[in-house]
């Protein structure tokens, strides 16, 4: 058994398939102990007895519904509460897509309640400890539609465009520490969140959906070469270059008091 001082704790949500449970894998196998997060105590459970069997590692299981409100209570105080946690995978999300018009408002505030309240909330738990602790590292799964809206993904985007910024402004705050902040951006990858978000995973051109092993091995690489900001399926990183120095041009241009010369008769 790891002792408190001697051992590395990672919490992951949503960890009891597709992404969250390859990071459990993963982690474990670096030599982390786990704390899983997820709804389905019987898939979290197989997870563990996986890791278990597979890596020798502690795993303990916090069974919630990250999208309901005393669930989420109850994990915030545990998490606050520890002060051995030295990674956190903010990985649970769910998508829903639909156009506005004709899509359900219980399924838009859904996607709202977990992809942004709910990390944003635990986010708020677990920061402090790692600053106060000058060490940890929060990773947060974020998607390659943070920068791009489908006609049905107005609100999954926009949850994502959160994911973004947020992640931004939380590496800006914990800069000059010890503590990391990385946002992932997946392309489509192979997970039930497609079944469960109504597109069905064998409509996309399996050559442009990723395999979930190979997508948390790249994110995990991105985080040790220090990558603050992880677009696993992109080769060329001048993309993202060009991009961050069109949007400082962009914020830049944007600092006069006067209005743009098109705008004035």
């Amino acid at each position: 058994m790891s002792t408190l001082s001697q051992r590395k704790l990672a919490v992951i949500t949503g960890a009891s398939a597709g992404i969250g449970a390859v990071y459990a894998d993963r982690l474990a196998a670096r030599g982390y102990d786990l704390l899983l997060i997820a709804r389905r105590r019987d898939r979290l459970q197989e997870v563990a007895d996986r890791i278990v069997s597979a890596h020798g590692r502690n795993v303990e299981l916090l069974v919630a519904d990250l999208a309901d409100e005393a669930d989420l209570a109850r994990v915030e105080q545990d998490l606050a509460s520890r002060g051995d946690i030295e990674l956190f995978v903010n990985n649970a999300g769910i998508a829903r897509f639909a156009p506005i018009a004709k899509g359900s408002v219980a399924d838009s505030v859904a996607q709202i309640a977990l992809n942004v309240t709910a990390l944003t909330r635990l986010t708020h738990a677990v920061l402090p400890g790692l600053v106060a602790r000058d060490r940890g590292t929060i990773v947060n799964i974020a998607s390659i539609l943070s920068l791009h809206t489908l006609p049905h993904s107005a609100v999954y985007s926009a949850t994502k465009a959160f994911v973004l910024a947020f992640s931004r402004g939380l590496q800006a705050e914990v800069a000059g520490t010890g503590v990391k902040v990385q946002s992932v951006h997946p392309p489509a990858t192979a997970t039930d969140i497609w079944e469960l978000a109504g597109v069905p995973l064998e409509s996309f051109d399996p050559e442009k959906v990723m395999v979930v092993d190979e997508l948390v091995d790249a994110a995990l690489a991105g985080l040790d070469h220090g990558e603050t900001i992880t677009w696993p399926s992109v080769a060329d990183e001048g993309l993202w270059a060009g991009f961050e120095q069109a949007r400082a041009a962009i914020v830049a241009a944007s600092q006069t008091r006067k209005p743009a010369p098109r705008y004035v008769a």
